[in-house]
């Protein structure tokens, strides 16, 4: 008798959830519309500090200074694209670099490390007498070793004797 009363609950149990049962309406509402919120956007361009940043703010013209031959002297050209540099990094004060000192292919290796290193130091010595701070600035020769431009003319040593100013972060 039990199961008897069981499958009776049961299926008055079916009946009485079917007849409770939704149907469908004979219109649907329409879709939602979608809001035109601007998806957050990420910075364009390159990030502060690195190269890129540097070289879009001062000019590639203005990262490198260039010497005469057996020269590290800074002449009035060279103290305009330092002062360029000079505000890159005080508007930027997390930023930290290296002076890279170059020499042409001529002269020995000894001499032109020698060279490559006052050339840096120079460059150097230029932006921190107009107020960039010294521990910011590391300095490196690599004298004969990295050039831009080979060949062995005047134009290309022309364009190995240089300091060029490299970003670190």
């Amino acid at each position: 008798m039990n199961t008897r009363v069981a499958t009776g609950l049961m299926l008055a149990s079916t009946i009485a959830l079917a007849a409770c049962s939704k149907k469908a309406p004979e219109e649907l509402p329409p879709p939602p519309t979608e809001t035109a919120t601007p998806a957050p956007t990420a910075p364009t361009g390159p990030s502060v500090g690195s190269q890129a940043h540097f070289v879009n703010a001062v000019g590639q013209e203005n990262t490198v200074v260039y010497f005469d031959t057996d020269r590290f002297n800074i002449d009035a050209e060279d103290q305009m694209k330092l002062q360029r540099q000079a505000q890159y990094f005080s508007q930027n004060q997390q930023v930290n670099f290296t002076i890279e000192g170059h020499a042409d292919e001529r002269g020995t290796r000894e001499y032109n490390l020698a060279l490559g290193e006052r050339r840096a130091n120079a460059a150097k010595n230029y932006l921190v007498s107009i107020g960039v701070p010294a521990n910011r600035i590391r300095t490196v020769s690599y004298g004969k070793e990295r050039p831009v431009a080979l060949g062995s003319n005047e134009a290309a040593w022309a364009q190995n004797r240089r300091a060029a100013t490299i970003t670190i972060n």
